[in-house]
């Protein structure tokens, strides 16, 4: 099977969140000669597949099979890839079905390998994430099996493909404050206590505040509102709460106390609550990891690009592969049309992937 045919193989499942409409049966069949585990939790199904070659380190390759709901707006059938001047158009052809072909026909291939080699898929990432890679891990761990070494197919270059890997993820931080008041006539302000007049003097303060002004691996730590709202639409009567929600992609410098201690100062004498949870923590994996320096090699051997290391962008399944101590990078093709109508990836970018996560596998040295 060409790459070609395997990538359309792969784009032709329906594999919607958390669907993976039969893919895994087939990716087990694909890769008959290695051993394979299904962790389904829930609705959502999850495979991990290993090949022991020798005794050195476990190198594992992760992603996802599950893609977003195509919505409106396609010149064509979403999940009927169409060829067209070198670019593949279909849903999940950059998110990340690219990555996952990829690196099923690169561990199919390799002849030999001084350790063990894994792949880890789940169909839920694009969703919840609450039954996927993170269960993997968990049996991983209670197997004591748990791979040293990681590389996520994510979609991660930026203009030109081999021009950036991703070697961390900033963390994410949610808040909601809500802010009270006493409603009543807007002809009697004097009467109310209007919680849009409290807040308008602390925006300033809170939209666009830095927390941390950054460093090398990460951009500052900046709150985002994302959403205001209050009263009842209507124009004479003030009303009696406010609701703010904001983001913060935060770096390794700023800690949801921080944030909290902030908003507590911030809203001093006021009545208010506040609720701040967090989805994802931020991590980096050292320039000087072999995982890096191994990756990088493969990539300006295969495109003579130096890659930029990033941590840019939103959350992956890296965060979670992180938390359990593995040494983890994300890299892949172009991405410029995730989620949107027409996502698109050049064919030649999944071959030169797969070269170049043979070569990775060819020469991985474990030396850290």
């Amino acid at each position: 099977m060409t790459t070609q045919e395997l990538f359309f193989k792969l784009l032709r499942y329906k594999s919607i969140t958390p669907n993976d409409d039969g893919a895994f049966e087939f990716i087990a069949e694909y890769l008959d000669q290695f051993e394979h585990i299904r962790i389904d939790v829930a609705d959502t199904k999850n495979l991990f597949l290993y090949k022991k070659f020798g005794q050195g380190p476990h190198l594992c390759f992760a992603g996802h099979i599950d893609v977003v709901p195509p919505g409106e707006g396609w010149k064509s059938d979403p999940f009927e890839p169409v060829l067209e001047n070198g670019n593949v158009f279909a849903r999940g052809a950059q998110d990340m079905k690219s990555g996952v072909c990829a690196f099923l026909k690169a561990c199919k291939e390799a002849k030999e390998f001084d350790g063990t080699l894994s792949l880890l898929l789940t169909s839920d990432e694009e969703g919840d994430a609450k039954h996927g890679t993170i269960e993997v891990l968990k049996y991983l761990e209670s197997e004591n099996f748990l791979p040293q070494y990681c590389v996520v197919a994510e979609p991660t270059c930026e203009n030109i493909f081999g021009d950036a890997i991703k070697v961390g993820r900033r963390g994410s931080i949610n808040g909601v404050i809500e802010l009270f008041g006493l409603q009543g006539h807007a002809a009697y302000p004097e009467k109310s206590k209007n919680p849009v007049d409290m807040i308008a003097p602390l925006l300033p303060l809170l939209a666009s505040h830095h927390f941390d002004n950054g460093d090398e691996n990460f951009a500052p730590s900046r709150l985002v509102i994302t959403d205001i709202r209050a009263g009842m639409e209507v124009t004479n009567v003030t009303p009696s709460s406010l609701k703010l929600m904001f983001n913060v992609r935060n770096s390794t410098k700023t800690t949801q106390a921080d944030i909290k201690r902030y908003i507590e100062n911030l809203f001093q004498g006021l009545e208010f609550s506040l609720k701040l949870s967090q989805s994802a923590f931020p991590f980096v994996t050292s320039s000087e990891s072999k995982i890096v320096k191994n990756l990088c090699n493969s990539i300006q051997k295969i495109t003579t690009l130096t890659p930029k290391l990033s941590t840019a962008g939103g959350t992956s399944d890296a965060r979670f592969i992180a938390e359990f101590g593995v040494k983890t990078v994300e890299f892949g093709v172009i991405n410029d049309t995730i989620h949107a109508p027409n996502e698109r990836c050049g064919l030649a970018e999944v071959e030169r992937l797969e070269e170049i996560f043979k070569d990775l596998i060819k020469n991985f040295k474990n030396e850290d």
